[in-house]
């Protein structure tokens, strides 16, 4: 069976990215030096952060898309958005929104510092919201 190992994401204020991923994800640092973090959680590495780029995200180029992390509950999902709304992150949609309409999964979707986008989501919960794309995938299209 094959499945991700850890993602690595480039940054351009290591020490900024790093308080982010720890506030929003819970995330620990495993280790860390002047220009680079591994984060992860009880001792699983999850993302590295590297701080060699300059400028935001782009999204009009080939490459990433999103990251998307999945949570056990809606309410994790729910207080990852009060964290984030502390921090004044920018949200693509205005609370959870199910992944497509009548789905019961769903999350929120946002970007980090960087303007990298991301998605916290529960398998259940999201049910009787509206879907911000109809029947699309909401994931795909913020």
């Amino acid at each position: 069976m094959m499945q991700t190992g850890h993602l690595g994401l480039n940054v351009t204020d290591l020490s900024r990215s790093v308080d982010f991923y720890r506030r929003v994800f819970g995330f620990e640092v495993i280790r860390g030096e002047e220009s680079f973090a591994f984060l992860g959680r009880d001792g699983k590495l999850v993302v590295t952060l590297w701080e060699q780029s300059k400028g935001e995200f782009g999204t009009a180029t080939p490459g990433l898309h999103h990251l998307s992390f999945q949570v056990d509950s809606i309410d994790e999902v729910r207080a990852a958005e009060g964290v984030l709304r502390e921090l004044s992150a920018r949200f693509a949609y205005d609370g959870v929104v199910p992944h497509a309409e009548g789905a019961t999964s769903g999350g929120i979707f946002f970007t980090d510092p960087d303007g990298i986008r991301l998605e916290i989501y529960a398998p259940t919960g999201a049910e009787g919201a509206p879907a911000p794309s109809g029947a699309a995938p909401t994931c795909g299209f913020f």
